[in-house]
């Protein structure tokens, strides 16, 4: 019996130094036995079949608004509206301070677009005042993503002062640049002829 120790050990060890036979070691994977579908099939809210498309390839920009392209501008506007948007984006933070009529202020006084400082302290007042003082009318617009560029977006809080930003041509700028516009309920949008 002491000599199958040995014996024994020295077997299983080969064995386990040894390849196995290289039909076993395939490392790919299996065949798929279909490929990839190309729609996806759902039963939507009224138990409806729909499918939709599945996507296979990566999208290397992210769609914010679909159907929207750059902001247009309009030749009928003063041009220093264009100006004191560029001034607010080159002033503008990553994330907001809270001081949006601070900086719009501040934007359309470097700009030149008006000649004193405004003295309205709520952003939601900002509108009635750029209207009443400095020669500003309120467009017929509705969604902020027509606004032209460099016109003055005000938007209302039941609560708070409101918010106000300035259309750029590739979104909406205050004291913070955004691609999207405020969440808030929007007054106005004013612009200078």
């Amino acid at each position: 019996m002491p000599k199958i120790l040995p014996i024994t050990l020295l077997s299983v060890s080969c064995a386990a130094l040894l390849p196995a036979p290289a039909s076993a070691l395939s490392m790919s994977p299996p065949p798929r036995a279909n490929p990839q579908p190309s729609k996806f099939v759902f039963k939507d809210a009224s138990g409806k079949a729909t499918s939709v498309d599945v996507i296979q390839s990566y999208q290397p920009t992210k769609i914010g608004r679909p159907f929207a392209t750059g902001a247009k501008s309009d030749r009928q506007l003063d041009p220093k509206l264009m100006h004191a948007a560029t001034i607010a984006e080159e002033r503008a933070h990553a994330h907001s301070r809270r001081q949006c009529w601070h900086a719009v202020k501040e934007a359309l006084l470097a700009s030149g677009v008006i000649s004193s400082r405004p003295k309205t302290e709520y952003a939601k007042q900002a509108g009635q005042e750029l209207v009443n003082n400095y020669g500003f009318r309120k467009l017929p617009v509705n969604d902020p993503y027509q606004a032209p560029v460099g016109s003055v977006l005000v938007y209302n809080a039941n609560r708070a002062a409101g918010h106000v930003e300035i259309r750029t041509k590739d979104g909406f700028v205050s004291d913070f640049r955004s691609k999207t516009p405020s969440h808030r309920p929007l007054l106005g949008v004013f612009v200078k002829s």
